[in-house]
């Protein structure tokens, strides 16, 4: 079955998402466990916890994909900074495990002029201190751009966290179109092989997630521009070869573009016509 959503608002709850996903033909869907920029995220409410898992059911809703807040950074210089990202990352992974067996997906950080080899140290430390052995949830390293002084825009860098993390068997990655092509990677021209540099560097079965998006901005411009799909420099061929690819096809995937609901209306619509089924 293709796995298609996209990035909703989380304020009126697990339900609201639910049914805003059903309405605009998604099946699964992405949100920030708090405001995108940071602060307390809001309590937990079981009775709309408990209609959500009753909807989703309904809407076959099995997977979703929560996104950690921006100002999350486990590798800044300042200590309050480190500090403040694992107080967040433990408080959301608890909250998760109302939600079982889901995702939750984060930006490495930005070293911010300490060098990548110390910056990487410092995520080591921040998930080996969050994650939880009795934990369902799987913790995705987001691939980056490597705008500025951002960690994981090569896969050898993702590689390096993951080796140092203790429960190795809780994370994965969430791979970001736009993101992998400004890094560098041809995904427009040789999908096949960056998914062979993945698979041998990290390993295909780490991959539990992709974020659809096209880029405003050429191959390796290290930007981080997101685009409607098909309007950007990855174009519409590249899309339908991502969402059909045998190593890919059974990924959820996830649009972050710059859309409201109509527009992620429009591109679902698009995308499930371009899926090609077993039986096609």
């Amino acid at each position: 079955m293709f796995k298609i959503g996209c990035h909703l608002s989380a304020s009126k709850g697990y339900q609201n998402m639910a049914e805003e996903a059903m309405k605009i033909g998604a099946n699964t869907f992405q949100f920030f466990t708090r405001n995108p920029r940071g602060g307390n995220a809001k309590p937990i409410d079981e009775a709309d916890i408990a209609e959500f898992k009753k909807v989703s059911q309904e809407y076959g809703i099995d997977i979703i994909l929560a996104h950690s807040p921006y100002t999350l950074n486990c590798c800044s210089a300042k200590p309050d900074i480190r500090e403040f990202a694992i107080r967040t990352m433990k408080d959301d992974l608890e909250r998760m495990e109302y939600t079982p067996y889901n995702l939750y997906n984060f930006h490495p950080g930005s070293h911010v002029g300490q060098g990548v080899e110390l910056g990487i140290q410092y995520i080591i430390e921040a998930l080996n201190t969050v994650l939880d052995k009795n934990q369902t949830t799987t913790v995705l390293l987001e691939t980056m751009a490597g705008k500025g002084s951002e960690i994981g825009s090569r896969f050898e860098e993702i590689r390096q966290i993951i080796d140092g993390v203790n429960l190795k068997e809780k994370m994965g990655v969430c791979l970001d179109t736009c993101h992998v092509s400004d890094a560098g990677y041809d995904i427009i021209h040789d999908l096949d092989g960056v998914l062979e540099q993945f698979d041998t560097i990290l390993g295909l079965n780490r991959l539990k997630a992709i974020h659809l998006n096209d880029s405003m901005n050429p191959p390796g411009s290290h930007k981080d521009r997101h685009q409607k799909i098909g309007e950007g420099t990855l174009g519409i061929e590249t899309f339908k070869k991502i969402i059909n690819h045998p190593q890919l096809k059974e990924l959820p995937f996830f649009l972050e573009t710059p859309n409201e609901l109509e527009g992620y209306a429009r591109e679902i619509d698009l995308l499930k016509k371009m899926y090609q089924t077993k039986e096609t």
